[in-house]
């Protein structure tokens, strides 16, 4: 039996009395509102149930206070956050101080429920035909469960591998944050390897993309105008132009050589617009031609793409565009970035230690090839890689619905996520 085939079989024993109770935080994980909307958060009443939780297998557990970043000058820190009151929670399993230590990464806040339609409560926990459903359950209190599932089961039979192993749950990873993930490399630990059980499909991303949302708006219209003889001036007309330049750039970025590990993406590199905002179409609004108009697009990036310099020319394009708009001559644009510094991709190379490890790991606990890819979105993952130094992948459970109504998690993949990753922990530190 091969050490990947020995560590995936223990891994399932451990995990086996544990099942239950990982259903049962995941549900409770889901059911506790967790939303952030910037500059807060709500993350604390999940952090409260986890830290409950490993409470209960007297697992050595800090819960820290995060706000300390705002004064520590790293450049990452997003300036227009408020991060008072906002905890993580960091588990460990000392080791016997004679292997490699692994770090397991995730996020308790979620994006709001959103205005669209769901079937049941966004909180509601329930599982139906194997699917766990909830604002959160995909992205990622699902990989939350199973990471700390795995912990848990390493502290219920006594097991102490050769390096440490640390389960962390951060705050402020969505829109654009990473604060409570910066906060947790300054304050510590370090570790020779980490995985972030972000929804992947029981896939292993080895890299992820960067990002930046930008913000473009002008102001145009003149509020005296309206129900006058004058020429009553709309920028919602010429922001039709604006999207033709943003459509210049969806094209543009289409001929970008793409990285090894997104060869295979159809669209490696991606421009959209998430929003297009002038007037509302409900009766609070009424009929009147716009003052204001904007449109939010979102750009991608490769791994190894400098991401600073592809929006300086990003800028420098727009500001050639106005030039030659007589409209946007006269009515400036604007430009905002959602999150600056921009989200920084990141790439694992598939022949490091950690990147054969886990795959092999993974691919004895599933019973099948386990495939490799890249993120179709950017995570914490460049700011863990590139910023401390820590050879960094994804793997997650299968899921659907992130950002969207009726999201779900499907519960035996969970279950296999933890497994995972409690084998390629045993083999990595050493059991």
């Amino acid at each position: 039996m091969s050490v990947a085939a020995s560590s995936a079989r223990r891994a399932k024993e451990l995990l086996a009395p544990l099942r239950d109770d990982i259903i049962r935080l995941l549900a409770e994980l889901v059911k506790a509102n967790t939303v952030a909307i910037p500059p807060n958060g709500n993350e604390d009443a999940g952090q409260s149930v986890l830290a409950e939780f490993l409470r209960t297998y007297s697992v050595d557990t800090e819960v820290y206070e995060t706000d300390f970043i705002t004064a520590s000058g790293h450049r990452c820190v997003r300036r227009d956050r408020d991060y008072r009151g906002r905890r993580n929670v960091l588990a460990r399993i000392g080791g016997a101080g004679r292997g490699r230590s692994v770090l397991f990464n995730g996020h308790m806040d979620t994006v709001p429920e959103g205005h669209g339609q769901w079937t049941g409560s966004p909180w509601s926990g329930v599982v139906r035909d194997g699917r766990l459903f909830g604002r959160g359950s995909f992205d990622m209190k699902g990989g939350l469960a199973a990471q700390f599932g795995a912990i848990c089961a390493l502290r219920k039979h006594g097991i102490r591998p050769g390096g440490d192993v640390y389960a962390e749950s951060v705050v402020d990873e969505e829109w654009g944050g990473g604060g409570g993930t910066l906060a947790a490399r300054l304050h510590g630990p370090t570790a020779d390897a980490c995985v972030i059980p972000e929804g992947t499909q029981m896939e292993v991303f080895l890299a992820t993309r960067g990002g930046a949302v930008i913000d473009i708006a002008c102001e145009a219209g003149n509020a005296a105008g309206y129900f006058s003889s004058g020429e009553v001036v709309s920028p919602a007309i010429a922001m039709g132009r604006l999207l033709g330049w943003v459509d210049t750039w969806v094209a543009r970025r289409k001929s970008v050589t793409p990285h090894e590990a997104y060869r295979g993406f159809d669209d490696p590199t991606p421009v959209q617009v998430l929003a297009v905002e002038a007037n509302r179409f409900d009766m609070t609004e009424p009929y009147s031609v716009p003052l204001t108009a904007a449109v939010r697009v979102y750009f991608q990036f490769m791994p190894d793409e400098q991401e600073e310099r592809v929006l300086t020319e990003v800028r420098a394009s727009l500001d050639a565009f106005c030039r030659d708009d007589p409209f946007f001559r006269d009515h400036p644009l604007s430009w905002k970035l959602a999150y600056d510094p921009p989200l920084q991709g990141h790439a694992l190379a598939p022949d490091h230690d950690w990147s054969r490890c886990f795959v092999d790991c993974a691919t004895a606990t599933l019973g099948t090839p386990v495939k490799v890819t890249a993120a179709p979105y950017p995570c914490d993952a460049g700011l863990v890689q590139r910023e401390f130094g820590i050879p960094t992948l994804l793997f997650g459970p299968r899921g659907a619905g992130a950002h969207n109504p009726d999201e779900y998690v499907e519960v035996p993949s969970v279950l296999d996520t933890a497994a995972t990753l409690l084998a390629a922990a045993l083999e990595w530190c050493g059991a």
